[in-house]
């Protein structure tokens, strides 16, 4: 449901655009209207402290204010709750969705204790532009109004503020250190400035105006005659580690080494007069020249030219972030990888050539013979990091070497799907930024666009997006013989995922039953006759236990923090097959798979459904049942006695709550002030089970236990966890 009120957060009154084309000259003057170049990425390990802290500001503070102007670009309040298209959140959701982002990591990084506003940064928390699992049911939200978001951004702007002036700051700032949250958070919002101007390019006409900090640029001309040039064979080295001065994210990290034969580039980006060619010649009515998941696409949207290209009577027009323009036939022609892809097959068809798009390496082979520097305090010399305005821009005015627009204008569309470098790790406090896009089905873009900012400029670089996305992306073609086979991502090889896969849906091992199967089949024998209607798993982890419950009952909620544990259960649902590796010893692996018809479970999968959610803070949805299970979750909490003071609400009277754990109480999971147990109170030993008595007693009975339940984790062929697990159950009588 939505609510509409006044934004503060629009200041003009100007009108909407009525959709009349704006003309392009060459000769018209550049309204894009920054008076200075927008923050760079700082270098978070030269210098001193002081310094540090006042280029942490500014580039906080130029991020957050040049992030809300975008939403200017919004011409009514409606146009916060109308979606754009219907695979993402409406634009109320990303306004404050960016800010959520600083409280959630700060908490993570306990940099703070506590949070702004607990409705928002749930509400807020998780977005679906990857995640086709997650919840979209309108009615689950009931979204603020801009000026309520407008109030709690100011709120996080003054914490994130106070953070960078008075926090304790240890230099260098990397990827250990607690300050590594609040350059994510600037980052991550550098991203949603781009995301959220596609969103908003996605919006009807009626729903955005034209702004004075938002113009594009007005030059345009012929476009040139696209030509290939020569690139030698040469090594391609990523190696980014931790030194770097430079924030990254996860994926950057590692050691990538190839060999590149060589091979012909186009000296332009396609041009929409170039692809004009493919158009005319029937290229999106004859599917031919189509890969299969492109014909799937084009099948289903009825293509039949680009999506930001508008036919009118009088002839083509482009759709810009908030007008439509006369073609400007010289710009990057701005489409997704199956347009891209057919477009090649065409031209190979056509010139009898090995026309394709370049892969990764050979993109960064034609970076490093091109002679380009990273983005610096000069203005770029390409359209890249707001330097220029708030457009594309013509496909011959930035020359790098014998190229143009190696970066910059629009992002490139590649052969390669996004891939981990040998010795990639996710970073703890965002371990779902890559991980779920190893799936071949999300291929890299290189070069950034106009808006692409900070992290998104710099050579090291990785963003990936599923085929049929936008973004403000087009492509350059090549000519070479067939694509190198990458390492495949669809084996699941980080250590701690795949112990996950295989406690959960491995093998038994020394005569210990299947922990998840065991607490469902000892909780079904103590419900005895009562409801089964819902359930929730809350700790899902890999989601064993959520589809055991899914025997018996007719809905079960599978809840974990970690979208990386939640996605081995989204992937048996779907009928996938799960594939992990086990370390046996040294470099040594052996390979597993698992799927729901291995373990008789796959008839169940209808009436599962996982979330990822925070146990001490769920969203308002979640409620209404008759057995809820916290299996070994109560020590892993940052605030347990917060937990089990609201669980009550989520369960019906008479409703059974079932807890397990070994009481691992640690500090890096819990601070010690937050344990319920495990400690001496006043000279005597008070156990985890005390403390479950004190929170539970107002709200429910002990109607069984404690007793134990062993589990077994294989960590390699001849080494396991054996451990026991205190089990209790407790109806809630009020």
């Amino acid at each position: 449901m939505m609510h509409t009120g006044h934004s503060t957060l629009r200041k003009t009154t100007e009108a909407r655009s009525s959709g009349a084309a704006t003309e392009l000259s060459p000769t018209s003057p550049r309204l894009f209207s920054r008076t200075s170049l927008f923050a760079r990425t700082p270098n978070l390990r030269d210098g001193d402290e002081v310094s540090l802290r006042r280029a942490l500001r500014h580039y906080f503070l130029d991020t957050f204010t040049t992030y809300e102007s975008l939403f200017e670009c919004l011409a009514n309040d409606k146009a916060f709750y109308t979606k754009p298209i219907s695979l993402r959140h409406p634009l109320i959701f990303y306004f404050g969705h960016t800010a959520t982002f600083f409280v959630n990591k700060l908490l993570l990084t306990r940099m703070i204790s506590e949070r702004i506003n607990h409705r928002f940064e749930s509400m807020f928390a998780v977005g679906v532009d990857e995640m086709s699992w997650d919840d979209l049911n309108d009615a689950h939200y009931q979204w603020p109004t801009p000026a309520e978001v407008k109030a709690y951004r100011d709120q996080v702007r003054a914490l994130v503020l106070d953070l960078i002036d008075n926090a304790p700051l240890q230099m260098p700032v990397d990827w250990e250190n607690p300050w590594w949250a609040i350059i994510m958070g600037i980052e991550h919002e550098r991203i949603h400035l781009e995301t959220s101007s596609v969103l908003i390019r996605q919006h009807k006409l009626e729903f955005v105006k034209t702004s004075p900090h938002w113009q594009p640029l007005r030059e345009s001309g012929f476009a040139p005659n696209n030509s290939l040039v020569k690139v030698s064979a040469g090594q391609v080295c990523l190696a980014k580690d931790k030194t770097d001065p430079h924030y990254g994210w996860d994926n950057e990290y590692g050691v990538h080494e190839a060999e590149v034969n060589a091979f012909e580039a186009a000296k332009f980006l396609v041009s929409n007069q170039e692809f004009l060619q493919f158009v005319e010649a029937g290229g999106y009515l004859n599917s031919h020249n189509w890969e299969e998941e492109g014909k799937g696409w084009l099948a289903f949207t009825k293509a039949q030219h680009p999506t930001f290209w508008v036919k009118k009577t009088n002839g083509w027009y482009l759709r810009l972030m908030t007008e439509e323009v006369a073609m400007p036939w010289d710009w990057p022609a701005e489409v997704n990888y199956h347009e891209a892809k057919a477009f090649c097959n065409w031209k190979k068809s056509e010139t009898g050539l090995s026309v394709r798009l370049p892969t990764e390496d050979e993109w960064y082979r034609i970076y490093d013979e091109s002679g380009i520097k990273e983005v610096s305090a000069e203005k770029a010399a390409a359209n890249l990091h707001l330097d220029y305005a708030a457009s594309s821009s013509p496909v011959s005015k930035f020359a790098h070497g014998d190229f143009y627009d190696v970066v910059g204008n629009v992002w490139q569309w590649t052969e390669t799907p996004i891939y981990p470098f040998e010795g990639f790790e996710v970073h703890p406090i965002y371990d779902d930024f890559t991980t779920p896009t190893f799936d071949e089905r999300h291929n890299l873009i290189k070069g950034g666009s106009w808006i692409s900012c900070g992290n998104e400029t710099l050579r090291s670089s990785r963003y990936a997006f599923r085929r049929h996305f936008f973004q403000h992306a087009g492509f350059r073609y090549v000519v070479s013989g067939d694509v190198k086979p990458l390492p495949s991502s669809h084996y699941e090889t980080d250590k701690l995922m795949s112990e996950y896969a295989e406690f959960h849906y491995g093998d038994e091992y020394f005569g210990v039953a299947n922990f998840s199967k065991a607490l469902v089949d000892l909780a079904v024998q103590e419900l005895g006759d009562k409801p089964r209607v819902k359930a929730l798993d809350l700790g899902c982890a890999s989601g064993r236990a959520t589809f055991e419950l899914a025997r018996y009952f007719d809905h079960v909620n599978g809840i974990d923090f970690s979208a990386r544990f939640i996605g081995q259960g989204v992937q048996l649902a779907n009928s996938e097959t799960l594939r992990y590796t086990l370390v046996d010893e040294g470099e040594l692996v052996s390979y597993k798979s698992r799927s729901l018809n291995d373990l008789g479970l796959s008839e169940f999968k209808e009436k599962v459904e996982f979330s990822q959610g925070d146990a001490c803070n769920l969203k308002p949805q979640f409620t209404g049942y008759d057995f809820i299970l916290a299996a070994n979750l109560i020590d892993r909490l940052y605030s347990p006695a917060k937990f089990l003071s609201g669980i009550h609400e989520r369960l019906n009277i008479g409703g059974v709550l079932m807890l397990t754990s070994p009481y691992t109480w640690l500090t890096d999971h819990t601070p010690r002030e937050e344990w319920i147990g495990g400690f001496k109170k006043d000279g005597e030993s008070f156990t985890t089970l005390d403390g479950l008595q004190a929170h539970l007693k107002a709200h429910f009975r002990l109607i069984k236990g404690p007793h134990e339940v062993p589990f077994v984790i294989r960590e390699t062929k001849r080494k396991f966890q054996h451990t026991l697990s205190e089990v209790t159950f407790w109806e809630r009588i009020s």
